[in-house]
């Protein structure tokens, strides 16, 4: 209560300010750690092994896009309490919701399939086999999703994020790194533009700035029940959430390129095996760090790509959905993720397959569909009649639609340059 003779101390209403911020944080910060998934963490070993530091500008660029992306559909949420797919469907119709779920889980298969990659790849180091790995990781992951409940969901995922940051940052800080031609090298582009340096480079956008990474946080944000006034916490979400995917996927990067690159070790072709190979150059410790960072990254992904495929999918047909949900109440939902998880997990028992393939070229294949997401985030978020005063203004309209534009363009020039070779 307010009134003239009762006043709230400063200290206080700081304190108040804090725990209504704390409240919104979540959305953001799940959707940044899970961007350093399987596939993320495998492009960014290999950009560091192949390029060295030269590639750590991409990071940098990735990270401004990615925060103004993942804030335009944080607000998108914010504004309306719907999906990304459940919007299209209400403001261009069901034809182009279709199209726009369709390039969503195709891109959402790929990296979940990269998931389990990951694990058989880390679990591999251990000699535990693929299809155990695969088995016991899905079993584990429908069971935590659909048993639990919202806070704990996120608190699990927040928490494994951290950890995984924790190690890769003592991984990069065992390297013995050049940091001062890193921090050069993450300023100013560097490299010669063949067509594996721009392979490498959509690669690495496309693991950051990701179409289920766009559906997700809206979805994520429609789900934890959050409104436009929650708009100022979840910018400081958002932001965290950004900055933190890209300082871990900069350390990766470094402790790549200040062992293996800098040791003329550039034949690898994987994150595991990375990882082994840290170990004379770093110190047995980093090299565990590596390996268990890579597992944990993949779990994480595993729990959060399947969720937004399913979000996605029951926004398009408009049916019940939410982790908060029992599978009595959201069976099309819950059937979904299982769906989901289950084909992924079945793909990677193909006899004779890459693993390294399946990692690598899920993280390309997301940067070739993301303009077309971003295409609908971009005119759904300039609807005043849709979002009201949380639409995006003209400053926030030219940045969105100069991102859309170079990510569309480095899409053209990947398919140009795998069909005429740069050299």
């Amino acid at each position: 209560m307010t009134g003239p003779g009762f006043r709230i101390s400063p200290l206080r209403a700081n304190r108040v300010r804090l725990a209504a911020t704390l409240a919104v944080l979540g959305p953001g910060l799940v959707s940044g750690f899970a961007d350093n998934d399987a596939g993320g963490i495998t492009t960014y070993s290999l950009a560091g092994i192949q390029f060295g530091y030269d590639l750590l500008w991409v990071i940098l660029a990735s990270q401004i896009a990615l925060f103004f992306t993942q804030e335009l559909g944080a607000r998108l949420g914010l504004a309306t309490g719907q999906g990304m797919t459940g919007l299209i469907r209400e403001r261009f119709g069901v034809r182009w919701a279709t199209l726009a779920a369709a390039a969503m889980l195709v891109a959402n298969l790929g990296t979940t399939i990269a998931e389990f990659a990951g694990i058989g790849a880390a679990l591999g180091l251990f000699g535990v086999p693929v299809p155990v790995s695969a088995l016991v990781s899905a079993v584990a992951v429908v069971a935590l999703i659909s048993w639990g409940s919202f806070g704990k969901i996120q608190y699990l995922f927040v928490g494994l994020g951290a950890a995984i940051s924790l190690a890769y940052a003592i991984s990069a800080f065992q390297s013995g790194a050049d940091w001062g031609r890193a921090a050069v090298s993450l300023v100013i582009p560097h490299g010669t533009l063949t067509s594996a340096y721009w392979l490498a480079v959509v690669g690495t956008v496309g693991t950051t700035i990701t179409p289920w990474g766009q559906g997700f946080i809206q979805a994520y944000v429609v789900d934890k029940r959050l409104g436009p006034e929650d708009l100022a916490g979840e910018r400081i979400d958002v932001g965290l959430g950004s900055f933190l995917t890209n300082l871990i996927a900069a350390f990766i990067v470094v402790a790549c390129a200040a062992t293996l690159w800098a040791h003329g070790d550039t034949g690898i072709t994987n994150a595991a095996t990375a990882a082994r190979a840290l170990a004379p150059f770093a110190g047995s410790m980093a090299s565990l760090l590596f390996a268990a960072g890579l597992l944990g990254a993949s779990l994480l992904g595993l729990g959060v790509v399947p969720l937004s495929s399913a979000y996605t999918a029951c926004e398009a047909f408009g049916w019940e959905m939410g982790v908060n949900w029992k599978w009595r109440e959201a069976r099309a939902f819950y059937g979904l993720l299982t769906f989901f998880i289950g084909f992924a997990a079945l793909f990677i028992l193909i006899p004779d397959i890459s693993l390294f393939q399946v990692m690598f070229l899920s993280q390309v294949l997301n940067g070739l569909l993301l303009p077309i997401i971003l295409v609908f985030v971009m005119l759904l978020s300039s609807d005043r009649r849709l979002l009201g005063p949380l639409a995006s203004g003209r400053l926030l309209l030219a940045i969105g639609w100069a991102i859309t534009v170079a990510l569309t363009l480095m899409s053209l020039l990947l398919v140009w340059a795998t069909i005429f070779p740069i050299g």
